[in-house]
């Protein structure tokens, strides 16, 4: 009782940033999903987000293959590839979108000052000059943060001109046991700022994901979200549309916004942000060879060749566990007893030596990390296995910060007498509470030492 007790309110300093990428959709007042949930944290809870995301034009490219109106554009990865590409769409009315993995683009700055990275340009000259002030730089928003986000290309494109602007998105939703669409009449600015202000202007239909969606469900929606009689046909097919993307590649989220109504009395999507389930990367290839990994924290590149399960955080303790339950509750004893855990570290069930060895890199690229906490239950794991990489990993990478490990269940006598053996200083624990409280003091004294700027060493008992 005591454990669900503490479980429940330490909860909040840690899952919260393992939760806040899923999916929640519209409750009330409350912000909405995917790409969006970074705007509604506190900056000191912001994190990486666990679902692939893909670039606009490539989104864009998606809904073409899907037969859904999309403005004329291509990509380009130079100045003067973008005035080429300009040339070619043979328009001198243009937009020249930053393809940075960051919500409110259009309000942020690049390094060099320039303002915006959706600039509106009126000629192939305009698009070179705009371009070669985007290329190769980083783009603040929001969403990025201090540390900002490199953008390596720009989506050209053909400027419409919309006689109204919606707002449309497909989610999976726990409430609803599957898909739902949402909508409204109020697209091409914040949604979360609508549903907070104004919750009614949010329509919602949920979707049997056995029987698929319907016509009828598709009109209705779009009759609720105030397209005009002439025009709620085209709209629902397009809604059919993106709903048979969503399902066939696995998608979390497609999100429209704004899809419109454009002078030429056409339905067209703007605008395209997807997010795909990462445990679908099996059988959506393509996909996710699209992922662009420069978006993305270095480490979660890490984690993903070496088939770990990593999220970063911002204490001070390193966390290295076998399931993600164990690790959950690693991090909550941290809490209890006054430190803060660095990370969310699970090797899985099957973790060789190497995999640990990239786990302790992982950890110690943080350079906020003071003392590790190595927590092992082999069942299906090994305790000789991860005690063998917890002391290559310690020579390999000459750790000089304070290792305490506690190991239990298959081969922990084996996994003792290996590192009792070691001559490299690991501190080894059977009382996973002890374990806990022994690295929670280590990392105070090495956070003293560095504040005192002095150099320390562990030596182990005799």
């Amino acid at each position: 009782t005591g454990y669900f007790l503490f479980f429940g309110t330490i909860l909040s300093a840690t899952l919260i940033k393992l939760l806040c990428c899923l999916p929640q959709v519209l409750g009330g007042s409350a912000g909405l999903f995917g790409s969006h949930v970074s705007q509604l944290q506190p900056p000191h809870l912001q994190q990486q987000q666990r679902n692939l995301s893909l670039h606009e034009y490539m989104s864009i490219g998606l809904l073409k293959e899907a037969g859904i109106s999309v403005p004329s554009g291509m990509v380009a990865s130079s100045a003067e590839e973008a005035y080429n590409v300009a040339k070619q769409i043979g328009t001198k009315d243009l937009v020249v979108k930053a393809q940075v993995l960051a919500g409110g683009r259009g309000k942020g700055t690049f390094e060099g000052g320039l303002k915006g990275g959706v600039r509106i340009v009126y000629s192939p000259e305009e698009v070179r000059d705009i371009s070669s002030q985007m290329i190769g730089r980083k783009l603040f928003t929001k969403q990025t943060g201090e540390a900002g986000r490199i953008c390596n290309q720009v989506f050209v494109c053909e400027r419409r001109y919309p006689r109204r602007e919606y707002y449309f998105a497909i989610t999976m939703e726990r409430s609803f046991q599957g898909p739902v669409l949402i909508g409204s009449s109020q697209g091409g600015v914040n949604i979360e700022d609508v549903a907070a202000e104004n919750p009614d202007a949010i329509v919602k239909e949920p979707v049997d994901i056995v029987e698929g969606i319907k016509m009828e469900q598709a009109v209705k929606v779009a009759q609720k979200m105030g397209f005009p009689p002439a025009l709620v046909n085209e709209a629902a097919e397009n809604m059919i549309k993106l709903y048979n993307l969503f399902i066939k590649y696995d998608a979390s989220m497609v999100e429209i916004n704004p899809m419109v109504e454009d002078s030429s009395g056409t339905v067209m999507c703007m605008d395209a942000k997807i997010n795909f389930d990462s445990n679908a990367a099996y059988r959506q290839k393509k996909v996710f060879e699209m992922r662009d990994w420069s978006q993305e924290d270095p480490r979660d590149h890490q984690a993903a060749t070496a088939d770990l399960n990593y999220i970063g955080l911002d204490g001070t303790i390193g966390c290295l566990v076998n399931g993600a339950g164990l690790a959950m509750a690693t991090m909550d004893i941290i809490k209890l007893h006054g430190g803060t855990p660095a990370n969310f570290l699970d090797v899985g069930g099957g973790a060789t030596a190497h995999q640990v060895t990239e786990a302790f890199k992982l950890i110690t690229s943080d350079k906020k990390v003071q003392a590790i906490l190595v927590n092992i239950f082999g069942g299906i794991m090994r305790c000789d296995v991860i005690a063998q990489g917890i002391i290559m990993a310690v020579r390999d990478l000459d750790l000089k910060i304070p290792i305490v490990v506690r190991l239990q269940g298959t081969r922990v006598d084996d996994a003792k007498a290996l590192i009792a053996s070691s001559p490299l200083k690991i501190l080894a624990c059977d009382d996973l509470d002890e374990a806990a409280k022994m690295v929670v003091k280590l990392s105070e004294i090495v956070s003293l030492a560095k504040e005192a700027q002095v150099d320390i060493t562990f030596q182990l008992p005799i």
